[in-house]
């Protein structure tokens, strides 16, 4: 054996080695951007339930649901990244999230998948395009770009 037939085996059985730190992340869309959270905030996603409005709070908050005895607020993530309304179609749902036993939901235009994703592939937003709620964001495949919603800013800021 050559020494670069050692050295390649020994990279190959390093690499196996070294763990891939993979996070499972449900996206969705919401105004042509594709967004994935952590199935970890991940409770439930629901349809067609009624929301019972609230006075005196910012127009992203839509009001309030009670799912099973527990009182959860709901946000229109479109608003609350400061993009235009829209008519609810079919395929708008709520994501309930748990984020840090606070619970949200919010709604998006539509569920897309549950993907892995490799969180070394992450990339930081750039600075002139950060936008508070996004964490990061990541080339794909079949998607051009998946930002991904930073949870515990979202919370701290509704």
């Amino acid at each position: 054996m050559s020494a670069d037939t050692v050295n390649t085996a020994v990279n190959e059985v390093v690499e196996a080695a070294v763990p891939v730190s993979t996070e499972r992340f449900l996206t969705f869309s919401s105004d042509g951007l594709n967004i994935g959270v952590s199935t970890n905030y991940v409770i439930e996603i629901i349809t067609n339930h009624a929301i019972t409005m609230v006075p005196l709070v910012p127009d992203y908050v839509k009001g309030i649901i009670n799912l099973r005895g527990q009182i959860i607020p709901i946000i229109d993530i479109r608003l609350r990244m400061g993009k235009p309304s829209i008519e609810y179609t079919n395929t708008t749902c709520i994501i309930v999230l748990n984020i840090n036993s606070v619970y949200i939901g919010i709604i998006v235009d539509a569920v897309q998948q549950v993907m892995d994703i490799d969180q070394s592939k992450i990339s930081p937003v750039p600075v002139e395009n950060q936008q508070e709620l996004i964490s990061g964001m990541i080339s794909s495949s079949e998607r051009s770009v998946i930002l991904f919603l930073d949870c515990e800013q979202l919370v701290q800021t509704y």
